[in-house]
């Protein structure tokens, strides 16, 4: 028993950080049909800006200054993704081939930018010493930086529905994704609104970049990649544009993965692929995506 819940708890970690890194692409791709390749480099470009404010502007380590590198992360990974949308995909709306090939390349140009910059290795990221605590869960030793990830997660979760459904901002957003031209005939900024979505997917991927970074004990432009892949298949399992999709799908895949290699040692990577592979052949739409007309 005490296997299965620490088993159970650290894939539910596992699966948080796959819903941070996921979360950005389902609304991206979801409400603006933005196939989104650079989204990794979100992900370095916030890890980054995390340790640089953890290690150039605070010298000191605690949860303030932890706290403070998520929200820097987030807003770097944020302006960076504002700033690609303004410059590259403004021009290709409704070419999507266009947009695949053109934010691979933003993604290849920027990860050489950072290994040239940083290099590839890891680099430390600073954190509480409050993250090597435990907790007990009815007897399994749970390491405490787990619930962190798990409560950031469904945060952000909150956040983004919350603003989607309750802000005029949320309004114009789902209304211009049924209609954009008639809402532009209203004299509506559609355009506004669809960077604000933008910068909400690379904050949320900022943050998810710092996470991930202090989940593997340091920064890397390489390691954006492999989480991205993960993203990917999150967002594919649990439905395109399906954020709550991409929730139960996170949680799902990290459950999964944990239980794979703790039975079947090294083979999590194949049990997610044949996962993935169920999936899209009983509903091609997703766990909670929607049947295309």
């Amino acid at each position: 028993m005490d296997t299965f819940i620490l088993i159970s708890i650290t894939g539910i970690g596992l699966g948080a950080l796959y819903f941070l890194v996921a979360s950005g692409l389902s609304l991206i791709y979801g409400l603006m049909g933005v196939l989104n390749f650079a989204h990794g480099t979100f992900m370095s470009v916030g890890a980054y800006m995390g340790l640089w404010f953890s290690t150039q502007v605070v010298h000191t380590t605690n949860t303030w200054t932890f706290i403070g590198a998520l929200i820097v992360g987030g807003l770097g990974g944020g302006l960076f993704a504002l700033i690609v949308e303004q410059l590259v995909i403004t021009r290709l709306y409704e070419r999507h081939i266009d947009q695949a090939l053109v934010t691979v390349g933003v993604a290849l140009v920027v990860g050489a930018m950072l290994g040239g910059w940083f290099t590839n290795d890891l680099r430390l990221l600073p954190t509480p010493t409050w993250f090597i605590n435990i907790v007990k869960v009815r007897g399994a030793i749970i390491p405490v930086d787990r619930f962190l990830y798990i409560g950031v997660a469904a945060l952000l979760l909150v956040v983004m529905l919350a603003i989607l459904k309750f802000t005029r901002i949320g309004l114009i957003i789902r209304a211009g994704v049924e209609n954009r031209h008639m809402v532009t005939a209203l004299g509506i900024n559609v355009r506004l609104a669809f960077s604000a979505v933008f910068f909400l997917g690379g904050f949320a991927a900022g943050v998810g970049g710092v996470l991930t970074a202090a989940y593997q004990n340091g920064v890397s432009p390489l390691t954006a990649g492999t989480w991205l892949i993960y993203g990917f298949i999150v967002v594919v399992v649990g439905g395109m544009g399906s954020i709550g999709g991409s929730a139960l799908a996170a949680m799902l895949i990290g459950i999964t993965k944990q239980f794979a290699n703790y039975y079947i040692p090294g083979l999590g990577d194949f049990v997610i692929v044949f996962l993935l592979a169920a999936v899209l052949l009983t509903k091609p739409q997703g766990l909670l995506g929607k049947v295309s007309a």
